[in-house]
């Protein structure tokens, strides 16, 4: 026989568990109810915030946060885990942006979050930087970058590349008649150019056998890796990098191929006179760059060329997002208030797909809308961000537009190039703008005799 006081028990507390969770489902409802009444973005859920409906969205993160934006009028707020104390603005409105970068830019530095998330991969280097580090290796980075040995020992460098290992790399493919991933290639020339051009070391990446490098390979793992920290709960991946399990694991063992690399970099060149102060001792090296002033000249002339690059990096910028930290309470030019410590996310992938920024055009690729006259005209620079603005504006930007021009006049003048038909092009989500699965293509030469 039961007994009537265990019995009693029993259904009291099987009415409380149904009531209570009764009760919670109806809180729940009427939280959804009121966020989506005073939440102009995406569903913000009870204790989770965003976070479900960014994994439920993470395979079309781009164009997924670009139609919240747009059906939010260019701003709403965000918050993360209930725990965490996580919240914050996302915009893609160019006055906001302009009041982040340039007029309140002292207000709005990279912050804890970002740079506690990226500490491990870039230390305090530039790009994780404030204040007064940040200054000092800014206007080391200036005085280096705009000087003239180094201008032109760049353009050398890049010149070298083009015709002693990109073109002969070119031959070779249009020879196999294969498919091949085009992407892949120019990753591979630009990291050659930059380790040869700033740190004096060549890595051999674009070589004809397309090797494979430790370090190229280990720096793209740990970005991607670097960028989960953004999805994953920080009590979560703090203790995943303690325990070294999961993705933390990979991304500990790709940062320190990275670190063992640069160490090795920096032994190295202790014992070697900097390059680009001994180019005055290489005379013949000195006399090639005054012959070659007149091919980059012509570069500068390529208007068209240039129109074509820069509506490409409008559409499909290097940093599809980006990351700032207020300091104080105020209030956006848009009227959206900021809170003390809010996150702000500036989308600048979704700027580029935005009519009330580009006109009913905006989703075109169409270089024209970059000239007058016949003459290359400059867009706001707080309306395209695809080299950031402001006092962090990128000091590489004309390093970058003469190696683009220079790969695509060289490329396009010689070889007709076709995407393989049927190939899927998606954008991968990873702190730079890759192409998931690559850009499959197949070439022929276009002209015959060119030097």
């Amino acid at each position: 026989m039961r007994n009537p006081v265990f019995s009693s028990i029993q259904w009291l507390y099987t009415h409380f568990c149904w009531e209570v969770s009764i009760s919670l489902l109806v809180l729940t409802i009427l939280s959804c109810i009121l966020q989506r009444l005073t939440n102009k973005g995406p569903m913000l859920w009870p204790v989770m915030g965003i976070l479900p409906s960014v994994f439920l969205h993470i395979n079309n993160i781009y164009d997924w946060t670009t139609r919240s934006l747009i059906k939010a009028g260019g701003t709403f707020h965000f918050r993360g885990m209930w725990m965490e104390g996580f919240y914050g603005i996302m915009t893609a409105v160019p006055s906001n942006i302009e009041y982040m970068l340039k007029t309140k830019f002292k207000n709005f530095p990279k912050g804890k979050h970002y740079k506690e998330r990226f500490y491990d991969l870039l230390g305090n280097g530039i790009f994780n930087a404030d204040d007064q580090l940040w200054k000092e290796q800014r206007r080391i980075a200036i005085s280096e970058m705009h000087s003239s040995r180094f201008v032109e020992y760049s353009v050398q460098t890049m010149q070298d590349l083009v015709h002693q290992r990109l073109l002969k790399l070119l031959e070779k493919l249009v020879e196999s008649r294969d498919s091949f991933d085009l992407q892949e290639v120019l990753l591979r020339f630009t990291f050659d150019n930059i380790c040869t051009a700033a740190l004096g070391i060549d890595p051999g990446c674009l070589a004809l056998d397309l090797p494979e490098i430790p370090f190229a390979k280990a720096f793209e793992e740990a970005t991607e890796f670097t960028l989960l920290r953004f999805l994953v709960p920080s009590f979560v991946w703090k203790v995943m990098r303690l325990l070294e399990v999961g993705y933390e694991k990979r991304l500990k063992k790709a940062i320190k191929i990275v670190n063992d690399f640069s160490e090795k970099i920096v032994t190295d060149r202790k014992n070697e006179l900097v390059k680009f102060g001994s180019l005055n001792d290489h005379s013949d090296l000195l006399s090639r760059l005054i012959e070659d002033s007149d091919q980059v000249e012509e570069l500068r002339k390529m208007v068209y060329l240039q129109a074509a690059l820069s509506e490409s990096l409008r559409l499909y910028p290097p940093a599809p997002f980006d990351f700032k930290e207020f300091i104080g309470d105020d209030v956006f030019p848009d009227g959206t208030m900021i809170r003390k410590g809010s996150q702000i996310v500036y989308c600048i992938y979704s700027m580029a797909r935005m009519e009330s920024i580009w006109g009913k055009d905006c989703l075109e690729f169409k270089p024209e809308r970059w000239l007058k006259d016949g003459q290359f005209v400059s867009e706001n620079q707080f309306k395209n961000v695809a080299f950031n603005a402001g006092p962090r504006l990128c000091l590489g930007k004309k390093f970058a537009y003469m190696q683009m021009k220079m790969i695509a006049a060289s490329i396009l003048l010689r070889y007709e190039v076709k995407v393989v038909e049927g190939h899927k092009v998606d954008p991968k989500l990873t702190t730079t703008l890759y192409m998931k699965h690559g850009l499959l293509v197949t070439i022929k030469p276009r002209l015959v005799g060119v030097a």
